[in-house]
């Protein structure tokens, strides 16, 4: 996970002072595993789920679960959902977004970040306009840089073991995080990550 994606769910920990049990869907035994995020120290209870057997070991207890069907809890057992990276890699990752629903109690927070897409950054006005001037239509390979003056950078594909998804901050606040509180939409990077917070109702 890179620094500026730890520090980011981090802060919105601090910023929404979630408390309580812990979740974290996609954990691994790593010093970067959202479990060790300092904002969440005296929670009462950490624990992880990941799909990989392999990462099921650490400071915290991992547990072997597909997060699309997670039996193993019952209804409103978490007061905090953390999901990182997740659900680009996720076929079905409408089927985790009911779970984590159903585990959250009501006023639970859910966290959940994803690659995305936006406007590139600093592809404004001027430098479509520069683009288009230098590289008009009526040249070759125009339409092309055109294009790229629109476009919208994203994450590249990363298989583990299959990577499916980008999504939008309105696809985070309007589906993600429907029948939430949202609290927070937060794009960080280039290319971008996707931060949505929000309150249980």
């Amino acid at each position: 996970m890179h620094g500026t994606v730890f520090a980011a769910f981090d802060r919105l920990c601090r910023l929404h002072r979630p408390g309580g049990r812990v979740l974290e869907i996609g954990a691994m035994a790593s010093p970067d595993t959202l479990l060790n995020l300092p904002a969440i120290a005296a929670t009462t209870d950490r624990i992880g789920i990941n799909a990989d057997p392999q990462r099921t070991a650490g400071p915290w207890p991992i547990f072997t679960a597909n997060a699309n069907a997670m039996t193993l809890f019952e209804d409103s057992s978490f007061d905090l959902v953390l999901c990182n990276s997740v659900l680009e890699h996720d076929a079905r990752f409408w089927l985790t977004l009911a779970e984590i629903r159903r585990v959250l109690r009501a006023g639970g927070i859910a966290m959940i970040g994803v690659p995305g897409y936006v406007r590139a950054r600093g592809a404004g006005k001027r430098f479509r306009s520069a683009l288009a001037r230098l590289w008009g239509a009526e040249r070759p390979g125009g339409q092309v840089l055109a294009g790229l003056a629109a476009a919208t950078p994203t994450l590249d594909v990363h298989n583990f073991p299959a990577d499916y998804y980008r999504f939008s901050a309105q696809a985070v606040r309007d589906v993600f995080l429907e029948g939430f509180e949202v609290l927070d939409i937060e794009d960080l990077m280039t290319p971008p990550r996707i931060i949505g917070v929000g309150r249980r109702r």
